[in-house]
């Protein structure tokens, strides 16, 4: 069983910097790819950010390109999202997904199963 725990959101001002952390449990082989999504009330979730650890291989969404930095600590089965420069814009619930295949630069529900409950980041001007 998948299971995905989020944690490190915040508020913080415009400008400043977040580390999200996800511990990823039962992925019990290589062949997957974890993800950051993002929500607003009354908006679509939008992908934010993937890797495919395996092929050491990650992708990003536009309005986070430069900004954010996906990573993997494998031995702690953690992955990690650096977010800096801030944005109010970048103000969502933020959610970690998992993939049980190699999602090169997908964001969609059909290749993320697997959810975590979020963590709520929230950008102040």
């Amino acid at each position: 069983q998948v299971h995905l725990v989020e944690s490190g959101g915040d508020s913080v001002q415009a400008g400043g910097s977040l580390r999200l952390s996800c511990v990823a449990t039962g992925l019990s082989h290589s062949r997957y790819s974890l993800a950051w999504f993002r929500q607003t009330p009354g908006k679509e979730r939008e992908g934010v950010a993937g890797i495919v650890p395996r092929h050491s291989i990650t992708y990003y969404a536009d309005p986070v390109k430069g900004r954010f930095t996906i990573s993997q600590d494998s031995a702690k089965n953690t992955v990690y999202l650096q977010m800096n420069s801030l944005e109010p814009e970048d103000t969502a619930m933020y959610y970690c997904a998992a993939s049980t295949i190699y999602a090169y630069g997908r964001f969609d529900s059909q290749a993320f199963r697997y959810w975590g409950q979020g963590t709520q980041v929230t950008v102040s001007s």
